[in-house]
């Protein structure tokens, strides 16, 4: 188009769509875009900006000492060892030492956390208990003793010493090797409980103190009797050592009875602390009691709680 005042061409005025349109054809956003576009790209900082401390604060660091019952031990030992998978920058030391010693070693803070198989009592309520799975007592007999069971009386009868031969209750002639767990174990304290005996009532020929103990002496004797958790021993079954566990009563010793409620001799299996959990051991302990580790409360053979 040609002006007529001055004789040169003249270019057309640009319309809207030419502003959108760039000189080489590529778009121009307009103003309402750009400020779309700025507005997302504030909103995207600033969610990066809130999630960061989150992360940082999910990065769980430090070294934990728990110690304790025997029966929890090796549960607790599966328990850590995921845990530590799970967080590289934890460390957890799991000690044995029975029940006793878990109560003592958290009361002291000698032990950040405490490993106690049975409930806390009355002079042990300055301390919070958190339950982490079900198991029972039971007694154990080698493998090659035929004895199917076993009442109330005789146990009575083997551990006060008025019963000496396996003969005595419809077993071979065999004199009765007594295997009794030590002081400060809370296995002992269940039996007791359970058979309403006082330790000086107990004639014991071998003093053991954690469950492996127990089974290793009874499973290298055909004479002997003990009592040991009814997880650790059915595991060791299930694993050919030659051990047999005898019900109490009618009633089956198994983790199956355990879970159901109907074998009797039952206990927690709890984690003790001397103050409330916080941090690191706050979440180690959220950890042993979730649905993530019920696998390895089952492989041990204990029962998960109910939540």
């Amino acid at each position: 188009m040609c002006n007529k005042h001055t004789g040169k061409e003249s270019r057309p005025l640009p319309s809207i769509k030419d502003k959108l349109i760039g000189r080489n054809g590529g778009h121009v956003l307009n103003p309402i875009d750009r400020a779309r576009n700025k507005a997302k790209v504030w909103a995207v900082a600033l969610a990066v900006l809130c999630l960061a401390p989150t992360v940082a604060n999910a990065e769980l660091k430090g070294r934990v000492t728990i110690t304790g019952a025997s029966t929890i031990a090796p549960l607790m030992s599966e328990i850590a060892h995921r845990f530590e998978d799970e967080n590289p920058g934890v460390r957890i030391d799991v000690q044995t030492g029975g029940s006793s010693r878990g109560i003592a070693d958290a009361r002291s803070q000698v032990a950040d956390i405490g490993m106690v198989s049975r409930d806390l009592k009355d002079d042990e309520k300055d301390l919070t208990a958190f339950t982490i799975a079900r198991d029972g007592i039971g007694l154990i007999i080698n493998a090659a003793n035929p004895v199917p069971t076993i009442t109330r009386d005789q146990v009575l009868g083997i551990y006060q010493g008025t019963i000496t031969n396996w003969n005595r209750i419809g077993g071979p002639d065999r004199p009765i090797t007594v295997v009794n767990k030590a002081e400060g174990r809370s296995t002992l304290e269940l039996f007791l409980a359970y058979f309403s005996l006082k330790p000086t009532d107990i004639k014991a020929h071998v003093i053991i103190g954690d469950n492996e103990q127990g089974i290793k002496v009874v499973a290298g004797n055909p004479g002997a009797v003990g009592y040991v958790s009814v997880g650790s021993a059915e595991y060791n079954v299930e694993v050919g050592t030659p051990i047999r566990l005898l019900p109490f009563g009618d009633v089956p010793a198994t983790t199956a009875n355990v879970a159901n409620g109907t074998y009797s001799a039952l206990r927690n299996l709890n984690l003790v602390t001397s103050k409330a959990p916080e941090g690191l051991v706050k979440a180690i302990i959220a950890y042993a009691q979730s649905p993530a580790v019920d696998d390895l409360i089952r492989e041990q053979f204990f029962v998960p709680i109910t939540r």
